[in-house]
C-alpha cells in the first residue's frame, strides 16, 4: 500500500501551525526542534517558506481590487429625525406655542411681559 504524497501545500500549512504553536509556548527553537525530533536547518528552511507565502498572500491582496458583485447595491439609512414637540403656553387669554427651537432667552422675555399685563 502506497503513502499517500503529501502536498507542499499541506506541508506549509502544517509547517506554518508549528512555527505559530512554538511562538505562542514560549519555547525557544532549539529546544522545540529537539522536543519535536527536527533539525533547526528544517524549521529555519520552514520558517522561510512560511513567511515567503505570506509575504506573497499580502502582495495579492493588495494587487487585487476589491469589487462589490454585480446584482448587489449598497442602501444608505435615512436620518431619524426627532418629532417636533410643541409646547402651548397659555397666560391671561394669549396663546404662545414654542417648540425645541424656540431660543430660550425669547420664551423667557415674552412669558416676563405676559405675565405683567
Amino acid at each position: 500500500m502506497e503513502k499517500p504524497k503529501v502536498t507542499s501545500e499541506q506541508q506549509l500549512s502544517r509547517w506554518a501551525q508549528l512555527i505559530q504553536t512554538r511562538l505562542e509556548s514560549g519555547q525557544s527553537i532549539k529546544e522545540f526542534c529537539r522536543t519535536n525530533g527536527v533539525s533547526k536547518a528544517t524549521y529555519y528552511y520552514w520558517q522561510k517558506k512560511v513567511s515567503e507565502a505570506k509575504c506573497t498572500v499580502v502582495e495579492e491582496v493588495k494587487e487585487s481590487k476589491t469589487e462589490v458583485p454585480s446584482g448587489w447595491m449598497q442602501l444608505a439609512s435615512k436620518p431619524v429625525h426627532p418629532a417636533k414637540v410643541k409646547l402651548e403656553i397659555k397666560i391671561d387669554g394669549c396663546n404662545v406655542i414654542v417648540n425645541t427651537e424656540t431660543d430660550l432667552e425669547l420664551l423667557k422675555k415674552v412669558c416676563q411681559v405676559l405675565m405683567s399685563l
